[in-house]
């Protein structure tokens, strides 16, 4: 497996915005899981992910993924389209008091409607619900274009940018 040099960028909120997300779109509907199955994971984190080289957790095993998505700091939310799943923000309550969005994006259907807006002003609403001191996320180079503006646009602030060697999959 090769490596490429990419760009990552922490960026962070230390107070909720004043204003809450706007309405619901039609059609649309964001439930939390419960019990997570392993399999539901790896089926949304590889939806998420594919063009993005997401590829880490694919090879979690599901009694690593079960420990994990087990732990009662780590939220999972999938929101839905038409009834169908269309991406996920997964929250990691950390032990600085910190709630970490670690992992957000919607699947190539999703994208293009002005739904990521959306989403991420709702995810930033649930991260702050849980109480934290601030709310945190990293992203980077390799993720969609959109991701650090959205993010931007949004509130976050830049806290730092390091220079990582991330491996590539077979194939890319």
């Amino acid at each position: 497996m090769s490596s490429a040099g990419v760009t990552r960028t922490y960026v962070e909120m230390r107070t909720p915005p004043a204003s809450p997300p706007g309405a619901v779109p039609a059609d649309v509907l964001v439930l939390p899981v419960s019990r997570c199955p392993a399999v539901y994971y790896r089926f949304l984190y590889g939806e998420v992910g594919r063009d993005w080289q997401w590829f880490d957790r694919l090879h979690w095993s599901d009694a690593e993924l079960s420990a994990y998505l087990a732990r009662p700091t780590v939220h999972l939310h999938v929101v839905h389209v038409d009834g169908a799943p269309a991406g996920y923000a997964e929250f990691v309550e950390h032990d600085d008091g910190s709630v970490e969005i670690a992992y957000f994006g919607l699947m190539s259907h999703a994208l293009g409607r002005g739904l990521g807006r959306w989403f991420l002003e709702w995810a930033i609403a649930a991260a702050w619900a849980l109480g934290p001191s601030r709310v945190w996320l990293h992203t980077c180079t390799l993720d969609h274009p959109a991701a650090l503006p959205n993010y931007l646009a949004r509130g976050f602030v830049v806290t730092r940018t390091e220079q990582v060697s991330a491996p590539v999959p077979p194939g890319a």
